[in-house]
């Protein structure tokens, strides 16, 4: 029986939004864990340091995480580069299953962490190279959507079982994953990056079908990568292996996509996506002055959260990606400043703080609109801009800025808080997220529907430049 290539697009898909729902188990374990290492009876003991040390090591462990999927995904392609990462997150369930001490628990947290860099990322690529422009965005966008229902099953099954039994559960959407990547085609465009352009069409053919528009994209990147490899292959010293190295940095269609890649983790990191999950029970309690309702607030903000990726899933093939972002974007930086408003008001007694309804609906509208754009586009970037030969590279540069962001944001946020306030803290943040929106605006591109070499041909052209055999133009500007 045939099927159809968006069925087997979907099957492929599915490794990596199952793989991300189990990342997101990964993120919100100490939901589970430290509240149980701070009971009584806890055999294993953790103060305030190490306990936000538990929770923080995922962004210490997230730099040499992407470092070594750009690395591998270069050198033995996307698909066993996939299977391989999965591998450190199942040891580390494992060791925290079996823990008997703080440190092993430590330990087994940093390869959860390694394990959901690499796969973050990667996954992107992934999903950039595999599946058509038409339905790429809505795989990225439900690529964000799977970590968020991932964090929210934890924060539930949370409440019900003991933590090492959660932490067998957590692996069986890994090993589930883990068996679908082994069905896997390996990605056309490294394929064609290896120069096996016959095995690249035929796994292009494959996933996209052979259709006129998929013999098209495929001639077209294979002329475009040809021309770029025109030139032959010297064998380069360390030395200048390094200095070519160096040099990406130059070269405009490296550096204009690494400039909205690090404008966009801005956008990311200050729209609250990973810092609000992590300490919504404290910043709730500065806002309305209590903690009895800690499961409902959480639990409340998981289904918000997981119900706007979702519905931006579906909204992104309706919406350009820049209309999108931009208009949850600047919304969402307009009510993060009416709260910080409000509540530095409320505090100088310039107005009745009898009211926590009203900062509580305007951290809800937020919630929505922060999740509708500026958390799921800026992940979903890394697999779309950067070009074939930089894609490596790129890949590693961005992790390790996504890595910095979120260690960053996670550790410095108590003290924030403590020094400035809530209120502080959300004007700092927003002030941040909007400066980024603002100068994004004018530079990066729009991708909905776009094939990924017209995208590579936008930052090396400053315009998207369709290669067609007809267009005797556009064939001398890519030969120029």
């Amino acid at each position: 029986m045939k099927t159809s290539p968006l069925l087997r697009q979907s099957w492929t898909m599915s490794a990596v939004l199952i793989n991300m729902f189990g990342q997101g188990l990964v993120l919100s374990f100490p939901s589970s864990l430290l509240p149980a290492l701070n009971h009584p009876d806890s055999p294993i003991k953790a103060d305030l340091h190490t306990a936000s040390w538990l929770g923080s090591i995922v962004g210490v462990a997230g730099i040499p995480g992407f470092l070594i999927s750009s690395l591998l995904m270069d050198l033995y392609g996307r698909r066993i580069t996939h299977g391989l990462v999965i591998v450190p997150a199942i040891v580390g369930w494992l060791m925290i299953y079996f823990s008997t001490n703080i440190t092993v628990l430590m330990t087994g947290r940093f390869l959860g962490g390694l394990s959901s860099a690499a796969t973050v990322s990667l996954g992107a690529i992934v999903m950039g190279e595999y599946t058509s422009p038409k339905y790429r965005g809505v795989f990225l966008y439900l690529k964000n959507a799977s970590v968020c229902m991932g964090a929210m099953f934890m924060h539930i099954i949370s409440r019900f079982l003991h933590w090492r039994t959660i932490s067998l559960v957590s692996m069986t959407p890994l090993l589930l994953a883990l068996g679908i990547v082994y069905t896997w085609p390996e990605s056309p465009a490294w394929l064609l990056s290896k120069k096996k352009y016959h095995k690249s069409e035929n796994a292009f053919y494959w996933l996209r079908g052979n259709c006129d528009d998929s013999r098209r994209e495929i001639t077209e990147t294979i002329k475009a990568q040809k021309e770029r490899m025109i030139k032959p292959k010297i064998k380069l010293t360390y030395s200048e292996e390094l200095s070519y190295f160096f040099k990406k940095f130059t070269q405009k269609d490296f550096v204009k996509p690494a400039i909205v890649m690090v404008l966009a983790t801005l956008v990311l990191e200050m729209s609250g996506r990973h810092i609000f999950p992590a300490y919504l029970l404290y910043i709730m309690a500065e806002i309305t002055g209590e903690t009895s309702q800690s499961f409902y607030y959480t639990l409340g903000s998981d289904v918000i959260i997981t119900a706007s990726a979702l519905f931006a899933s579906a909204l992104v093939k309706m919406m350009n990606r820049r209309t999108l972002l931009f208009t949850t974007g600047f919304a969402s930086f307009g009510v993060l400043m009416a709260v910080s408003t409000y509540l530095f008001l409320v505090s100088r007694d310039i107005i009745p703080g009898d009211k926590p309804w009203i900062p509580m609906s305007l951290m809800v509208l937020y919630f929505i609109l922060a999740n509708l754009g500026c958390a799921p586009i800026p992940l979903a970037l890394v697999g779309e801009i950067y070009p074939l030969c930089h894609r490596g590279t790129g890949l590693a540069l961005s992790g390790v800025w996504i890595s910095i962001c979120l260690l960053g944001g996670l550790k410095s946020t108590p003290h924030l808080i403590a020094s400035i306030k809530v209120y502080g803290f959300f004007g700092v943040y927003g002030i941040i997220m909007g400066i980024s929106l603002f100068i994004l605006y004018f530079i990066m591109p729009e991708t909905k529907d776009r094939t990924l070499q017209e995208i590579e041909n936008y930052f090396k052209y400053g315009k998207f430049v369709n290669i067609d055999d007809d267009d005797e133009e556009a064939n001398s500007k890519m030969i120029k």
